[in-house]
């Protein structure tokens, strides 16, 4: 195990006990969250770690009790695992878990209510409506004008995402989405897209991501080679400080802990706009985490061990 330090306290492998990795689970996002799980216990392993791979069911925290693990590190993505709900679980069951409590999480799942949220902060988030019908949605771009991102209010990695310029797709795209529940309609930002990852107190390297097909859907984030990643961003420094402070304003704001991911993009005039904030980032071989990370000087490893790091109580390590 590397060499990490916390609260002035060297940590060894044994500090954190026994270890599950929770991942899988029942929503949409279940395959990313088994390749990012994979990912996660292969490295904790490494460090020597006792980590078992968990999947998640909706029993996870009586399996957890039962199975003896002191705590969770958690890579759940979607609803079911990054809205509060297994976190709540765990929470009654007392088993310490790595990530954004139960507000937090709720907060950032639900799109329309983090973009509303974090703009009474002061941070500038595009415009948008939450509707639940055809009609409504008829209305909401009447009123913001195309073009729009329409995306479900309570999904990640972008799955029932469509970008529309033309009235013409329109029907198609809303149907996508609102196969998933509430819909979102988005402004739409034509500048670069930005991630910065936060890790507890400290915003890292940014990240700019440009797949080759235009857009950054589901097979540009996790299939596809030929994604254009570049870290840090060729930014200014002002443009990046401006970034890197509402990152960390946004995780203040939606009440997270731990780590997350939090998505800009650039309008227009090159201002950065809050698009959403993720709780339990992608942590694949393609995932913009790591790679802001690398740029810090650490590992994977020392990545995944910083997270699950949170979790201790400096009066209560496991012996």
């Amino acid at each position: 195990m590397h060499d990490l330090t916390i609260n002035g306290i060297e940590l060894q492998s044994h500090h954190f006990g026994k270890v599950a990795v929770v991942m899988g689970g029942w929503s949409a996002e279940r395959d990313v969250s088994l390749m990012s799980g994979q990912q996660v216990f292969d490295s904790l392993s490494e460090a020597g770690v006792d980590a078992h791979p968990v999947d998640a069911g909706r029993d996870i925290a009586s399996v957890l009790h039962n199975g003896g693990f002191d705590r969770a590190f958690l890579i759940l993505h979607g609803r079911g695992g990054e809205d509060g709900l297994v976190q709540a679980a765990l929470e009654l069951a007392g088993i310490p878990y790595t990530g954004t409590g139960v507000l937090g999480s709720a907060l950032c799942m639900d799109k329309w209510r983090a973009k509303a949220l974090v703009s009474l902060q002061g941070v500038a988030t595009p415009q948008a409506r939450k509707v639940s019908t055809l009609d409504e949605a008829i209305v909401a771009v009447e009123a913001l004008g195309l073009p729009v991102v329409i995306k479900p209010t309570n999904e990640g990695s972008s799955i029932g995402v469509s970008i529309i310029t033309s009235m013409d797709t329109f029907a198609a795209g809303f149907a996508e989405a609102n196969r998933y529940g509430l819909v979102l309609i988005e402004q739409f930002m034509s500048g670069v897209e930005i991630a910065a990852a936060v890790v507890g107190d400290k915003a890292l390297p940014l990240v700019t991501m440009k797949a080759a097909s235009g857009f950054y859907d589901y097979d540009a984030k996790y299939m596809a080679d030929d994604t254009d990643y570049v870290c840090p961003a060729k930014l200014s420094e002002k443009v990046t400080a401006k970034i890197q402070s509402m990152a960390l304003s946004v995780f203040e704001t939606l009440d997270c802990r731990s780590w997350a991911r939090v998505d800009f993009m650039l309008d227009a005039n090159g201002d950065p706009q809050f698009i959403e904030c993720n709780t339990a980032p992608g942590m694949t071989s393609h995932s913009l985490v790591p790679m802001a990370a690398f740029e810090c000087g650490w590992s994977f490893e020392v990545l995944c061990l910083r997270i699950l790091a949170e979790t201790l109580d400096p009066e209560g390590y496991v012996q």
